[in-house]
């Protein structure tokens, strides 16, 4: 499953393993627009969908990560260190479900403002 994430400065696309429960939640939920905010190196934003930590939710992930953050109901998607990263790490703020990865560079994401809208849509195959 194919997504694309835009917001003014630019848009990614991202692939997804659509058997997991919070991608099949959150496919239903879009397109969905929505704020971008920025915590160090990672962009998140909510989504209105709520769903449970899954078995296998880490929190520090590979640059790129596409990840559920189920303690704000957000899409997570870091692409450097965050506040509370080790050295170069991408750690995130508790443990999120990962839904996938992004395509191509991820440091696109650094053109990201906090407060620019933001739009996920479906890529329909």
């Amino acid at each position: 499953m194919q997504i694309r994430i835009s917001w003014p400065a630019g848009n990614i696309t991202a692939t997804l393993d659509a058997s997991t429960p919070t991608a099949q939640a959150l496919a239903k939920a879009l397109p969905l627009s929505s704020t971008a905010r920025i915590w160090g190196e990672e962009v998140y934003f909510g989504t209105g969908v709520s769903v449970s930590r899954e078995t296998d939710a880490r929190q520090v992930v590979e640059p790129g990560t596409v990840a559920f953050w189920t303690d704000g109901d957000a899409l997570a998607l870091p692409y450097g260190p965050t506040p509370i990263s080790r050295g170069e790490e991408c750690r995130l703020a508790s443990p999120c479900n990962l839904l996938g990865s992004l395509d191509g560079d991820a440091g696109l994401l650094a053109t990201v403002r906090a407060g620019d809208p933001v739009r996920v849509e479906l890529i329909e195959e």
